[in-house]
């Protein structure tokens, strides 16, 4: 049995111990990568923890920190009603301002993680004052950013057009750009409809509720509700204003210096905690360490299987494949598995190449395959095994956290089996040039 097989049936293994014995997956994946890398893949230390993404740990921590802190002084509950009142109370509006907010930042340059980390825990903080699925506000969120993603001034657009130029393949920005945002919006759709989103238009009305997220007592008169707001919900406190100028300038640092979001998420914290720290001494113990361990562990396994070889492995067995309709479809879904675990851009960076010696034959259009593999390797995001998914999951007040996991992979198990086979039909079948 080849190394390769083998590290990729270990990882099966883990996924069912997880599963079954309700072991944290993170931990099995650190154990998992230390014995494929000495044992099969002859990796030391170094090798095994190349793999480790110290970046997300960060994020992961930070954005948690800082909002954990901003759920303690009432700051999240201001946005909320701050949001409420913006869209006069019609709540089923929300998730959709949530998803063309990220799509927005994310379309004029910022990060999908970047976007996703910002907003995120104000959109799920929303969710769990007016009882809406989690499920539902965070895919809205992560696909929101999807859908902005490709714009010709994003970075996944560059990234990829770049890609497209240096292999000397056709491209069409434009086509790229709206093959992702219209995948993304009908995904989003469909997410509403199924996850009890018609079902917030009776909502309607809704004016705001109590700031500990327990509505308060109020007269229904048809389908309109008037909730009546304790003042202390509104009132900006000096560490409210604090806060949400931290918030601010988080999104500023980010977007405008292309500074880290985890690290000046941290730093952030770090004031406010010195400033006020009978608000801030519970934040600690509220950061997301179970999701960091889970996470850190997946990626590190991840780390493992590409520096011995199994991902470029999987990807040339698919390219030598002689029929290049099959062979298209076989590295969507490549693209989608391998991006629900690992960087997005690295995975459509290693796979545009591999689709060049079939592409060259003429039978496939470049603009509908290199648009197919974009879309496949980017949707999956929602898998809280993806720096995206994590965020939603590391954000998220108030559940069941081991539930709503399960939630979120049966859900990105969902995309990635079908998300593939329906962008190959529309984008590469018909050869789109």
């Amino acid at each position: 049995m080849s190394p390769e097989l083998i590290s990729i049936l270990v990882l099966a293994v883990v996924f069912v111990i997880a599963t079954t014995r309700s072991v944290n997956m993170g931990a099995l994946a650190f154990a998992a990568a230390f014995g494929v890398g000495e044992l099969v893949a002859d990796l030391d230390a170094d090798g095994i923890f190349a793999g480790f993404p110290g970046d997300l740990f960060v994020v992961l921590v930070g954005i948690t920190y800082l909002f954990a802190i901003a759920r303690a002084n009432g700051t999240t509950d201001w946005l909320v009603h701050a949001s409420i009142r913006l869209v006069r109370g019609r709540v089923a509006l929300i998730p959709w301002v949530m998803f063309a907010l990220t799509g927005s930042l994310t379309a004029i340059g910022a990060i999908s993680p970047a976007a996703v980390a910002i907003v995120a825990p104000i959109a799920l903080s929303f969710a769990a004052q007016y009882g809406i699925s989690p499920l539902l506000m965070g895919a809205m969120v992560v696909h929101g950013a999807q859908g902005g993603g490709f714009s010709p001034i994003s970075i996944y657009g560059t990234i990829v057009n770049g890609i497209v130029e240096r292999e000397k393949l056709p491209g069409n920005e434009i086509a790229l750009f709206l093959a992702s945002l219209i995948a993304n919006i009908v995904i989003a759709a469909v997410v509403f409809v199924l996850f009890g989103g018609l079902k917030l238009w009776r909502q309607e009305g809704i004016a705001a509720a109590t700031g500990s997220g327990t509505p308060a007592t109020a007269p229904t008169t048809g389908t309109t509700t008037a909730v009546t707001t304790p003042p202390d919900t509104l009132h900006l406190t000096p560490a409210r204003t604090a806060t949400l100028t931290a918030l601010a300038s988080l999104v500023i640092a980010v977007l405008a210096f292309d500074l880290d979001a985890g690290l000046t998420a941290i730093t952030l914290a770090v004031v406010l905690s010195a400033i006020w720290p009978d608000d801030s001494r519970k934040a600690v113990t509220q950061i997301a360490w179970s999701t960091v361990l889970l996470i850190c562990g997946v990626l590190t396994y991840v780390g493992v299987l590409d520096e011995m070889g199994t991902i470029t492995w999987a990807g040339e067995g698919v390219s030598d494949i002689g029929v290049p309709l099959l062979a298209a479809l076989l590295l969507c879904y490549i693209g989608a598995i391998v991006s629900a675990f690992a960087s997005s851009v690295g995975i459509m960076g290693a796979l545009i190449p591999l689709a060049v010696p079939f592409l060259a034959q003429g039978e496939i259009g470049a603009v509908g395959m290199v648009a197919a593999l974009a879309v496949s390797a980017t949707v999956v995001d929602v898998s809280p095994f993806s720096t995206n998914g994590a965020l939603v999951l590391a954000a998220a007040p108030d559940v069941d956290r081991e539930r709503f996991f399960r939630q979120l992979m049966i859900y990105g198990g969902i995309v990635v089996a079908a998300v593939p086979a329906v962008v190959w039909l529309v984008l590469v079948v018909p050869g789109w040039e």
